[in-house]
């Protein structure tokens, strides 16, 4: 069986709640009598992702939003209206924006009655208010200060991270950040976390191997999974950490990335990877080229904390919107105009024959707990020799 273990000070601080420990103990009987213990048991890692947010920095008077949050498809719709009709068909405005006989009739605003989320190119929507603040978080992808066009982006604004360190490449924030549904007290962002927790889909699991030393080691190997198995929880809903996890043998998932852990933070070298992702009752996956980490291992005595960064297929993102319409509402966007964004904010892989870049720079903030991942011994990592093949198989089931 798989071997996955977890960090020792971790553990001590659980030690003070005898309940607690004696179900953890438990569940790594259990563990040990599937998988007995071999002698480098002790040089792996593991942890679940238990919140996953797009990054977004804000500030108390949104200075980062000098034109204001981003309008939506009802109010472009209602504003489009004559004021008899308006009062028609919302009664008055007493039907709720959410509900589906408005909803449908803001979306579907296109010539002959299309759906402006599914078509977003059918309509010519205001340009959308993105952020133009100079912070966020965020990783430098690309290796540069001044977001100068490479062979493998485009020349796009980069910012400076909240401890300054310049060249940090966002374009996903830049995008987002203005729109309420991804801002702190958004619907979109909370109401996916919520989901992830109550429903356990889209579960990730991160592996940290060839692990010497838990607080400085050069060389680890660090690969992520889909989980099969659900949130184990105590009676106040809290999900337990220390729990076992069978990987879901998925393609794409689990490529290896190599890692150093430098005073308790772990960082890794880049690599394509697919994530799951649950949110808004859309199941979806998150593709990311360059993806690395930056986690401190060592937050707190029971998370880990940190980011999650690397270039988002812009194909692969719309397609959780498209499938999940009430967001719109809900997020307050345009689809049209967020759609058209997303192309020109674009700074990763350009297409060879366009020179249009593909892909959106993008940070996702993340915190973990530890816990058993068991995967069969004999099976490889799940990498991919056909990338491009089941990024297209998974856009056309899409």
């Amino acid at each position: 069986m798989g071997k996955t273990l977890i960090s020792n000070r971790l553990l001590n601080s659980i030690e003070a709640r005898p309940a607690l420990a004696g179900f953890i103990a438990s569940v790594a009987l259990t563990a040990f009598m599937q998988n007995p213990a071999k002698a480098n048991d002790e040089s792996t890692l593991g942890f679940v992702v238990v919140s996953f947010y797009t990054s977004v920095y804000e500030t108390k008077y949104m200075e980062e939003c000098p034109r204001g949050l981003e309008i939506g498809n009802d109010e472009i719709w209602w504003k489009s209206l004559e004021p008899g009709i308006r009062d028609e068909l919302t009664n008055g405005g007493d039907i709720e924006p959410v509900t589906g006989t408005r909803r449908a009739m803001s979306a579907k605003r296109g010539p002959n009655g299309e759906d402006v989320c599914g078509f977003p190119t059918i309509v010519e929507d205001p340009p959308m208010k993105t952020v133009e603040g100079a912070i966020s978080y965020g990783m430098n992808l690309d290796g540069l200060t001044e977001g100068t066009p490479t062979p493998k982006t485009c020349s796009h604004k980069n910012f400076t991270s909240p401890a300054g360190e310049t060249g940090i490449d966002n374009q996903m924030y830049r995008l987002l950040g203005c729109t309420y549904g991804w801002r702190n007290s958004g619907y979109v962002e909370t109401n996916a976390n919520g989901e992830l927790v109550d429903t356990s889909q889209g579960i990730i699991l991160v592996e940290i191997s060839s692990v010497d030393d838990r607080h400085n080691d050069d060389d680890v190997v660090v690969r992520m999974y889909r989980a099969k198995d659900v949130f184990p929880k105590d009676a106040q809903g809290n999900i337990l950490p220390y729990s076992s996890y069978r990987v879901h043998d998925i393609p794409g998932y689990g490529n290896a990335a190599k890692g150093r852990i430098i005073d308790g933070v772990l960082t890794t070298d880049p690599i394509e990877a697919y994530l799951p992702y649950y949110g808004n009752l859309t199941h979806s996956e998150i593709h990311l080229r360059d993806m690395r980490l930056e986690v401190d291992l060592e937050a707190t005595d029971e998370r880990a904390k940190g980011i999650i960064a690397g270039y988002r297929d812009v194909d692969n993102f719309w397609s959780y919107f498209r499938k999940g319409g009430y967001m719109a509402v809900t997020g307050q966007f345009s689809c049209p105009a967020m759609y058209k964004a997303a192309h020109e904010l674009a700074d990763g892989y350009p297409d060879p024959d366009t020179g249009e870049c593909t892909a959106l720079s993008s940070s996702y903030t993340i915190e973990a707990i530890p816990a058993y991942i068991v995967r069969p011994e004999s099976d490889e990592p799940k990498t991919s020799a056909a990338t491009q093949d089941i990024q297209d198989t998974r856009l056309a089931a899409n």
